[in-house]
């Protein structure tokens, strides 16, 4: 148990908008983005998923190309006994953003490597998309244990 007490797990990934539209359309989805991603704060008791743990890096005109690319990262001890709580809070968080893709890299001491994927069917979700159409992969080195 002692060991379990110790254990780290490392979360990062990334968010994806799509390029197409003009530059004015990227910009609004950059900016509903980025003020999303303001409001969110650790809720009481479940520090996990708060908005000092993203980055919606270059905006448009500060070197961006065209893609949006919102980062993310955080340490917690064993998260992986708290992962689907983890994974419903960035399910909830992603019906509220645009985007194309995600990715998440879940690294644990005790149970390996992850890597969870979620793609659009349409290859882009926006905000009003009252369902979340995901096909979620992951890859792994060893086996995992949820609780």
């Amino acid at each position: 148990m002692e060991q379990l007490l110790h254990s780290e797990s490392i979360v990062y990934g990334s968010i994806r908008d799509w390029p197409e539209g003009g530059c004015e359309a990227r910009l609004l989805r950059q900016q509903h983005n980025a003020r999303v991603l303001q409001e969110l704060d650790g809720e009481a008791g479940w520090p996990f998923f708060s908005r000092g743990m993203f980055g919606v890096g270059q905006v448009a005109g500060d070197g961006l190309y065209q893609t949006q690319v919102i980062s993310f990262g955080a340490s917690y001890q064993a998260v992986e006994y708290e992962w689907s709580l983890w994974v419903e809070k960035f399910e909830a968080l992603l019906r509220r953003l645009y985007w194309a893709n995600a990715i998440v890299h879940l690294e644990t001491e005790l149970n390996g490597r992850h890597t969870f994927r979620w793609e659009s069917d349409e290859g882009f979700h926006t905000p009003e998309d009252s369902q979340l159409s995901l096909r979620c992969e992951w890859e792994h080195e060893g086996a995992m244990r949820f609780r």
